[in-house]
């Protein structure tokens, strides 16, 4: 096991151990990752994988690389289990087949699934020698606290909702993207959003009616977040160029940044100060003209970035980057 963070993460890679050993390796690495499973024995002696486990409360993520095999949950496997929960995959290479109960869902990269650990099941990874998927482990009272009654939940492919398929899949990337850059209790409350937007999908069924719902505006804000993240440096971006990229209108953009106490403008300005002051305090950019840091990060009056850096700061750019004995 590595990791800096012991409690929040944990790690195994088969390719600690010798290659007859590997696939028992796995199958330890899974059962405590995840919960009791059996995955079948894979051909040969070698099964190259890797799991990474990632502690969100009472949940977690699970990264899991590996060739192609299945995995089984017994009788004997759920009577061995004191908690019941869900598994919602990402597919990420590959495919995974779902077979629980009279029910197959097939998922492929860029696809998201739930199915119930308190049933038996079976997972057909293939297509390909190299697979992945990211696995959030869901506390069924978790889940359960957040929808009406239904008589059950099916194994299902979420991403196929019309309404918040993109933004499951959006929160679920964004989520693992960024689980250990966030502190703890804002990963936490993240999950907590990808949890509702679920709840939602479950509790919809087939029903194709959009809902306004405060977690559909939060999946929605952080869609627009990540969109203006990906685009910050670019010079004179408008509300219009990040509307079009969401999907929503300008209106929108609007009402759901002033909803986070916010405007287009100050969070760009704030996110551009951030990057040009992480730059500044960087070794690797010792050498680089403030101002051509600052043009970088989409900033075209030297004087005006200057007395904004100052007031969200408290000092001017130069006297930051002296602090950090960069320049």
């Amino acid at each position: 096991m590595t990791g800096a963070e012991p409690e929040r993460q944990r790690s195994w890679n088969t390719a600690m151990v010798r290659p007859a050993e590997q696939f028992s390796f796995y199958r330890e690495a899974i059962c405590q990752a995840f919960m009791n499973l059996t995955p079948e024995p894979a051909r040969g002696t070698g099964f190259a994988a890797e799991v990474q486990h990632i502690g969100l409360g009472s949940g977690a993520i699970n990264r899991v690389t590996f060739p192609e095999h299945i995995v089984r949950r017994s009788r004997t496997d759920i009577a061995a289990s004191d908690q019941r929960c869900f598994y919602l995959n990402l597919k990420l290479a590959g495919r995974c087949t779902i077979l629980q109960d009279e029910h197959e869902v097939s998922l492929s990269a860029g696809q998201v699934g739930i199915f119930d650990s308190d049933r038996t099941f079976e997972l057909r990874h293939d297509r390909g020698p190299a697979l992945g998927v990211i696995s959030f482990r869901v506390p069924a009272d978790a889940l359960f606290a957040r929808r009406p009654a239904v008589p059950e939940i099916v194994p299902t492919r979420l991403s196929d909702d019309p309404c918040l398929g993109a933004l499951i899949v959006e929160t679920a990337r964004s989520l693992n993207a960024n689980a250990l850059r966030l502190a703890p209790g804002d990963a936490t409350a993240l999950f907590d959003v990808l949890l509702d937007l679920v709840a939602l999908s479950v509790s919809r069924g087939g029903r194709r009616e959009a809902h306004a719902t405060a977690s559909f505006a939060d999946a929605t804000t952080l869609a627009l977040r990540r969109a203006i993240h990906e685009r910050l440096r670019e010079p004179g971006l408008t509300v219009a160029a990040i509307a079009s990229a969401v999907g929503i209108s300008e209106r929108y953009v609007h009402k759901l940044l002033a909803r986070a106490g916010t405007s287009f403008s100050e969070l760009v300005i704030a996110r551009r100060l951030d990057g040009v002051a992480r730059d500044l305090r960087d070794p690797a950019c010792a050498g680089r003209d403030i101002g051509r840091i600052a043009f970088d990060w989409g900033f075209s009056d030297l004087s005006h970035f200057t007395r904004r850096f100052k007031q969200r700061f408290g000092t001017r750019p130069r006297d930051w980057r002296a602090q950090s004995g960069s320049g």
